[in-house]
């Protein structure tokens, strides 16, 4: 059995689908597509920056979105033929909604774009922060987060592999908890260059615009089941899917739990589309499973010989 996965917010780059776009047809009508849908040349912006304008939540969310659709289509795959489920971190839970045909592609960078902005927009900047815990499971770093708190906000927000977990909340607790987590045992700790504390109840401004959003926006049931972040169970149902997208902008992305599931049910290959962030993740959690990750078109070719 194979899973399609998608990468979320930290895999932008400068000069990402440049290649691919100029090599592929298909590829450039999803960056065309997602221009029209956003009145924006994002792809350019992709394609030559600058870098603080692309890392912005607001772009960064559609562009890695885009990205990996392009890659996706450029491949010439089709989804329900050769994937058993998809599932996406965070932000690629829309990509691999609209990969599964439950969004169109401008109903999905038009609501990534809502919720950058959003997300953006909940907490002023500088009053919050998340920050990595490496060689930290979940229960050293929900205990970590709980010392921490200290009456603010401080939850875990990803539980990413056996040995990765994020926190996220307010500033002076996440700052406390870099502390408190080496004095548990945790190897490194260390604040994220981000601009929002995600996946923490700061961000509920944000999961109110998202419900909103989400009501009005055209859905259909995805070809094959989501493993959902916050349930890291499969899910087909859309209504549900709705629900789940919304409780994510405030909820605790479940990977470590979804890619173990996933193996549980028979998972062997995971295809991780437009980055390489999540397979090493996928190899910590699954050490038994094959993973590719496919970015280029040589990328893609290997995989389309693969399957």
């Amino acid at each position: 059995m194979r899973a399609f996965i998608f990468p979320g917010q930290g895999s932008q780059s400068v000069g990402m689908g440049k290649a691919l776009a100029g090599a592929s047809r298909q590829a450039r009508a999803v960056f065309e597509e997602v221009d029209e849908a956003l009145s924006q040349s994002l792809s350019r912006l992709m394609a030559e920056g600058p870098a603080e304008e692309l890392v912005l939540t607001e772009n960064a969310q559609p562009a890695i979105m885009a990205n990996a659709l392009a890659t996706l289509r450029a491949s010439g795959i089709a989804l329900a033929d050769k994937a058993d489920f998809v599932a996406g971190h965070s932000l690629g839970e829309y990509s691999a909604l609209c990969a599964a045909g439950s969004f169109d592609l401008a109903t999905t960078a038009r609501l990534l774009k809502r919720r950058g902005q959003a997300m953006q927009a909940a907490v002023p900047v500088g009053e919050g922060a998340m920050a990595a815990l490496l060689g930290a499971d979940l229960a050293m770093a929900k205990a970590v987060a709980e010392e921490a708190a200290q009456g603010e906000v401080c939850t875990v927000a990803n539980d990413n592999d056996p040995s990765q977990v994020v926190i996220s909340g307010h500033r002076g607790a996440v700052e406390r908890a870099l502390d408190i987590a080496k004095a548990k045992g945790a190897k490194r700790a260390i604040l994220l260059p981000v601009s929002a504390p995600f996946h923490c109840p700061l961000m509920q401004p944000a999961a109110d615009a998202m419900a909103e959003a989400l009501a009005g926006a055209a859905m259909e049931a995805p070809a094959v089941s989501l493993y959902a972040n916050v349930t890291a169970a499969p899910v087909d149902s859309p209504d549900t899917i709705r629900e789940l997208l919304v409780e994510q902008v405030t909820g605790m992305v479940r990977w470590r739990e979804s890619v173990a599931n996933m193996a549980a049910a028979g998972v062997t290959h995971f295809v991780e589309f437009g980055g390489k962030v999540l397979g090493p993740m996928v190899k910590r959690i699954a050490p038994d499973a094959s993973v590719s990750s496919v970015i280029s078109m040589d990328d893609i070719d290997a995989l389309v010989k693969e399957i």
